[in-house]
């Protein structure tokens, strides 16, 4: 697993359960194609797992 990653919003929350919203949100991400960076900890790791069908990973 990469130190840093990045995360990047692909789908709407729009018709999806409010929590998967509140996780892009405390992910840091704003809107479609809105990118951000992250160390690869449990924590975030854990974030992107439950909303992985909404946001792109990639290693940096």
């Amino acid at each position: 697993m990469a130190d840093k990653i990045k995360i990047t919003q692909i789908r709407s929350t729009i018709g999806r359960p409010a929590k998967h919203g509140r996780i892009i949100r405390s992910l840091g991400l704003r809107k479609m194609n809105h990118t951000v960076e992250h160390t690869a900890d449990p924590v975030i790791m854990g974030q992107v797992k439950k909303v992985s069908h909404l946001v792109k990973v990639e290693e940096v």
